[in-house]
């Protein structure tokens, strides 16, 4: 016990661990909905100098970590701090246990730039090579966070990027790359305080030969065709989605909000808007299908999908009216082709790991709609009035490779829904509708998401222009979007060139390290 306080005194004392801690906490700035872009270079440049590539090798790795830890606490802890809201309102447990879920959480998380940290500085032999194994070691450890037990890829240095001039580059590099970018400019800006001005000059040149060349080889552009859509947010209370004795007030409340404005080229309801389960749901749906192909466009709902025979139950997206333009009746079939499964389940919100052991223990474990099966990783876009829509549900969004496993070059628009109700009036809505963002501007493709309260929004990634619905308001938006045709060079070789960077910062920043004990020796 003795030994444990007076590690905890030499701690608070220590003036680098509270720089640390200030480094990761302001990065949350840099997010949704503040948006400050520079904040991360700074926040990097500062846990830089905590670590000091000066000092590197064996002897000095373990420090690195101590201080990578504080920097991770600090950036989850304030950065996911909404997370605590679904678990409090929501989780049924009693404070001191969700504050205990959350500094798990956190601390977890925090692992993951504790480890590039270590690995860098065990490494390294200096600055030179540690600025190179600092890119490949963060690349690994933000690969490891966002695949590991499913993956926690949220807030991610790339996405501080999104309002930034760096977003020029997204369509080549994507977030990854984007974040790889800020730790590049993170070290330069460190290497300036040590009054070295030729790495950051060296960065500066390389940034702008690659913004320029961003800014004259862009292959996307808009193909002269426009669609009209319909974003439709009902604002159902969380408490009340899945209340059986609710059901048709909300079916009612989604019909009502539409009716006056089928003239639309495509209507779109948020994740499971329509609460009832589609085998039980089929006359309701039908009349959905008869109205909507009877003004010739197509509707798009979330609905839950529990197949009665083999007791599976699915998040779906499903499609009603007609499938072409020039249809004359509408499509829909229970169990037709042309819908999507979400593939990318939450962990505890729609699947729960070792739910024997967990779901007896509170109410968080047990919440309704926590049984959901897993669609295929690759399918079909929709197909809506003519329309090839990209689906993603709600927390899919956060997984680059998954949204980019489905795109195909015909796809209109990037389409996804989401129910953020869970975070009540937080951070963490904001932080997802920035991230979704993002994949439109690696895809260069149109973004309509619509949620239950906010936020629903239309994003052109060219223009860089948003239209965005009040939040916790039950309202309709009509926006006509400008069509993109091309390829992005994200779009068809993902993040291949990226890691083939990162191989070369692995291989010389080794390189370096053997040739200066060549030299010694």
């Amino acid at each position: 016990m003795k030994k444990l306080l007076t590690k905890l005194t030499l701690l608070v004392k220590d003036k680098k661990a509270w720089l640390a801690l200030v480094a990761g906490l302001i990065l949350t700035f840099g997010y949704a909905p503040y948006q400050i872009w520079p904040i991360a270079f700074f926040s990097i440049a500062a846990i830089i100098f905590c670590i000091n590539p000066n000092n590197t090798g064996k002897a000095h790795a373990k420090s690195a970590a101590k201080y990578g830890f504080i920097f991770g606490l600090g950036w989850f802890g304030a950065g996911i701090s909404w997370v605590h809201v679904s678990i409090a309102t929501f989780g049924g447990m009693p404070l001191i246990a969700s504050l205990s879920l959350m500094a798990l959480l956190c601390s977890y998380l925090a692992l993951f730039p504790a480890l590039a940290f270590w690995a860098a500085t065990r490494f390294a032999s200096g600055p030179k090579s540690m600025g190179a194994l600092l890119i490949a070691t963060i690349a690994i450890s933000e690969y490891l966070r966002g695949h590991l037990l499913t993956g926690f890829p949220w807030l991610s240095f790339g996405y501080t990027q999104t309002d930034g001039p760096l977003r020029l580059l997204a369509p080549y590099i994507g977030e990854f790359g984007l974040t790889l970018t800020c730790v590049a400019i993170g070290f330069a800006l460190y290497r300036l305080t040590q009054k070295d001005f030729k790495t950051p000059l060296i960065s500066a040149a390389a940034l702008a030969l690659l913004v320029i060349g961003a800014l004259n080889s862009g292959t996307n552009r808009y193909s002269g065709k426009e669609m009209s859509t319909l974003l439709v947010q009902g604002n159902i209370k969380q408490h009340l989605r899945f209340e059986p004795s609710e059901f048709w007030t909300t079916m009612s409340k989604y019909q009502d909000l539409t009716r006056p404005h089928w003239d639309a080229d495509l209507v779109v309801w948020p994740e499971a808007a329509v609460p009832e389960i589609e085998a039980l749901a089929d006359t309701y749906l039908a009349n959905l299908d008869s109205a909507a192909s009877f003004n010739k466009t197509a509707l798009v709902t979330g609905i839950v999908d529990y197949q009665l025979d083999t007791k599976t139950i699915y998040n779906t997206l499903i499609v009603v009216g007609n499938k072409e333009h020039n249809d004359e009746h509408g499509h829909y079939r229970y169990l037709d082709k042309n819908r999507y499964r979400k593939h990318q389940l939450l962990p505890i919100g729609e699947f729960v790991p070792f739910q024997d052991i967990l779901r007896p223990i509170a109410p968080l474990f047990d919440l309704p709609m926590s049984s959901f099966t897993r669609g295929d990783r690759v399918q079909n876009n929709l197909r809506a009035n003519g329309f090839n829509l990209l689906p993603a549900i709600c927390y899919e969004i956060v997984f680059a490779d998954l949204v980019r496993g489905n795109y195909q070059s015909d796809s209109d628009l990037l389409f996804t829904v989401s129910n953020d109700a869970w975070f009540g009036d937080s951070i963490g809505p904001l932080q997802h509708m920035q991230i979704a963002r993002m994949r439109a501007l690696e895809l260069q493709r149109p973004l309509v998401r619509v949620t239950n309260n906010g936020v629903s929004a239309v994003y052109d990634p060219i223009s860089h222009t948003q239209q965005t619905m009040p939040q916790f308001e039950a309202a309709t938006m009509k926006a006509d979007i400008k069509l993109i045709q091309g390829d992005s060079v994200y779009s068809q070789y993902g993040n291949v060139f990226v890691w083939g960077f990162v191989v070369l910062m692995m291989i010389g920043g080794i390189g370096v390290r053997f040739t200066v004990n060549s030299s010694k020796g």
